[in-house]
């Protein structure tokens, strides 16, 4: 088996998910770690995928672009040469959730907190909703220790920008 990281970005549209996984299941390929987002009307869809080792990253790239609604897609299937099992530092121990008005700069000064604490952001999205003049960044992290001092870093530097915060504690 080898391992491949697939990309695709496409503007959005309903049942793309299952259309890029059905197919992707058809051919052999075993999703491992995957993410989709809406990015403004685009949608991204990532995965590191186990694939047999008889199948070209070629082969996936062309029988993906035959989906419907996927021939003009930017696609991507090239060779993952890293690990495919996360270590440590990817295990969640929090989700943060930090809300509020849009501030210039807000992504990279929580992010630069998280690293102070030696936290590594597992996942991050971001999110303008302008109906209700919001703007939401939701972190997953793997703090390794000092996670109350951490989250009070994180809370006090978003307050200071007028932000909520809500923290839970993953499971």
């Amino acid at each position: 088996m080898a391992v491949v990281l697939i990309s695709v970005f496409c503007p959005d549209r309903s049942g793309l998910i299952a259309d890029i996984s059905t197919r992707l299941f058809e051919i052999g390929a075993d999703l491992g770690d995957s993410s989709f987002s809406m990015l403004g009307a685009g949608a991204e869809f990532t995965s590191v995928c186990t694939i047999p080792n008889d199948l070209a990253p070629s082969e996936i790239e062309a029988d993906l672009r035959a989906l419907p609604g996927l021939a003009n897609a930017q696609v991507s299937v090239r060779p993952f040469d890293l690990d495919a099992a996360h270590g440590p530092s990817g295990r969640i121990t929090h989700r943060v959730v930090v809300s509020g008005g849009d501030r210039p700069g807000l992504v990279a000064r929580l992010s630069e907190v998280f690293g102070q604490f030696h936290a590594n952001i597992v996942r991050m999205d971001a999110q303008r909703i302008p109906e209700q003049g919001l703007y939401v960044t939701r972190f997953a992290v793997s703090i390794p220790d000092r996670a109350e001092a951490c989250l009070n870093h994180v809370a006090n530097t978003a307050g200071g920008l007028n932000l909520s915060v809500h923290v839970e504690e993953a499971r």
